[in-house]
């Protein structure tokens, strides 16, 4: 099953990837809507979930950012780079 992350809510005090708390997606599958938290969707992704956004470009995954001694986030991932079509999605 995929997804498609359609929002994204970050923290007070950011505005980067690293921010973003909770996210909003479609699910392919059924088109249902869910939402849930960056910790919970990590660990989706990490169990083999695909989780993409729609750009103007197409389909672009997104994977899992883990730094040493930090929390693991979020990150589009496009042409062997890191985006950030995460962060041009709309706010809740």
């Amino acid at each position: 099953m995929s997804v498609k992350i359609t929002q994204i809510h970050l923290s007070a005090d950011g505005t980067d990837h690293e921010h973003i708390t909770d996210l909003t997606w479609v699910c392919n599958q059924d088109g249902s809507t869910e939402s849930g938290s960056r910790a919970a969707l990590v660990a989706w992704i990490g169990n083999k979930g695909d989780a993409f956004v729609e750009t103007p470009n197409g389909r672009v995954r997104v994977g899992i950012v883990e730094p040493v001694g930090l929390q693991p986030y979020l990150r589009t991932f496009a042409n062997d780079e890191w985006t950030d079509a995460l962060l041009t999605l709309p706010r809740f």
